[in-house]
């Protein structure tokens, strides 16, 4: 099953953070990336702009309104994806908590539903349905 694992954490600035953090932050989260392709599980990562650079839109009242920044007002915001395709939702969970980022935040296990490949949308079916 594919499942996509939404790392949320605390949104802090390089110098907020410290050379030393981000320097061992980002070695911890290029060995999880790389343990997991090497395992063939790895389908994507990705890391995302702070939410500063986010515009949000919405035509929940029928006119199109778009704003600047997040939606969500938390200490916490998305800040990466890791799309991988593994057995069940038991080896989702395993490589979720791994994830350098669990530590401080949190790590959302979602299955993908329906995905658009090659020109068309395909259904998934979970287990138990």
């Amino acid at each position: 099953m594919r499942y996509t694992l939404l790392l949320h954490y605390p949104e802090m600035t390089a110098e907020e953070l410290g050379e030393d953090a981000l320097t061992e932050g980002m070695a911890a989260f290029d060995a999880y990336a790389k343990a997991l392709d090497d395992a063939g599980a790895l389908l994507s990562a990705e890391v995302l702009a702070p939410s500063s650079a986010t515009t949000t839109i919405s035509r929940k009242t029928g006119e199109l309104l778009v704003q600047d920044g997040p939606f969500a007002d938390t200490k916490e915001q998305l800040g990466g994806t890791f799309v991988i395709e593994v057995p069940d939702l038991d080896a989702a969970l395993a490589w979720a908590e791994q994830a350098p980022s669990a530590v401080y935040g949190d790590v959302e296990i979602r299955p993908t539903a329906t995905r658009f490949v090659d020109g068309a949308w395909t259904q998934w079916t979970f287990p138990g349905e």
